[in-house]
């Protein structure tokens, strides 16, 4: 892949791709499928709750919790789109879904999760602005691994043996990073996310160790929450991960620093749910406003428009992704393996 800061850049080129999404009528909104889709999620929700009463006290429970972390990933997912008013054209109705399926729902901060993600979305992969590459535990760059100190630089060794187990952790990471940005009085809805937040965690608590015992009880935490962290992990592993990482020298222009940090991932109907559809990320990144279902058409129109305008268009397997991903972080690691 050429190095990002030596590509010629030239701005309207994005502006001829939109005019062949748009004239596709790709980013036309799916009120039908999106209604389907909500209602689908919803009951299948509540369903699950209704099975864990009925199941009870028995280690039955551990394969509910497997499903719940399915279901309150997909929720995740519907979460996502609302962000990016693929659902709704206006904020209001977002919102309030986004904080309902959100702060409700799945225990996340819908205000605090919605302004980083918009973070990355301007200024994926870059080291300076995009929050998913800030080197908290893991680091992306061989500068920030060389820079780093503490847990970071001893993970940062080994990170790519550590990275799936950590996954494990995520749900719960993203729990507390709600709650911390809701501490701070400049947050945005603040007392109505924080009852929402407080809501879902009084009443996930309180069903869990009400009809299970305390063993049992923590034992579906650990399941629940591990999976629902390791398969949101798994979903956005293959995005960006591996992809070159940006730096106050690279000057690329928007279509450019969009496909060239981003990955998509190729495969059937059965990727593009497991997935929700993120797997088309390149088309995501340069249209986030499209409804989720118009990405795979979307797909091979950029494609081919990559091709044309010579911009290289990465679509891989989602075990070949993974497999970039961690030969970066490895590599990355690398220096600090000599010493």
């Amino acid at each position: 892949m050429a190095s990002p800061g030596t590509i010629d850049t030239r701005g309207s080129d994005f502006a001829r791709l939109a005019h062949r999404i748009t004239e596709a009528g790709l980013l036309d909104r799916r009120p039908v499928y999106y209604a389907v889709r909500m209602s689908i999620a919803a009951l299948v929700y509540l369903g699950c709750w209704a099975l864990f009463a009925w199941v009870g006290d028995s280690w039955l429970q551990l394969l509910v919790a497997v499903v719940m972390a399915v279901v309150f990933t997909q929720l995740g997912f519907l979460a996502h789109d609302l962000g990016h008013r693929q659902v709704f054209r206006t904020r209001r109705p977002s919102d309030i879904a986004g904080l309902i399926i959100g702060n409700f729902g799945v225990g996340l901060g819908w205000g605090w999760w919605n302004t980083k993600h918009n973070r990355h979305h301007a200024n994926p992969n870059h080291e300076d602005h995009d929050p998913d590459v800030s080197p908290a535990v893991i680091v992306w760059s061989q500068d920030q691994a060389a820079n780093s100190n503490g847990l970071p630089r001893f993970i940062a060794k080994y990170q790519a043996f550590w990275f799936f187990p950590l996954l494990t952790l995520e749900a719960w990471h993203l729990h507390i990073a709600s709650f911390k940005a809701l501490l701070n009085p400049a947050a945005k809805r603040r007392r109505l996310e924080l009852t929402l937040l407080v809501t879902h965690f009084v009443l996930y608590f309180g069903l869990i160790f009400t009809i299970l015992p305390v063993g049992k009880a923590l034992l579906f935490l650990l399941v629940h929450q591990g999976l629902f962290g390791f398969y949101l992990g798994c979903t956005f592993a293959p995005n960006h991960k591996g992809m070159p990482v940006l730096t106050k020298e690279d000057k690329l222009d928007f279509l450019r620093k969009q496909v060239l940090t981003s990955r998509n991932v190729r495969g059937n109907l059965f990727t593009d749910v497991a997935l929700g559809q993120l797997n088309y990320q390149i088309e995501h990144h340069l249209f986030p406003h499209m409804p989720a279902p118009n990405l795979r058409r979307a797909q091979p129109i950029v494609e081919r428009y990559c091709a044309e305008i010579g911009v290289d268009y990465l679509q891989t397997r989602l075990l070949t992704s993974y497999g970039q991903a961690l030969s970066h972080l490895h590599e990355v690691g690398a220096e600090l393996r000599r010493r």
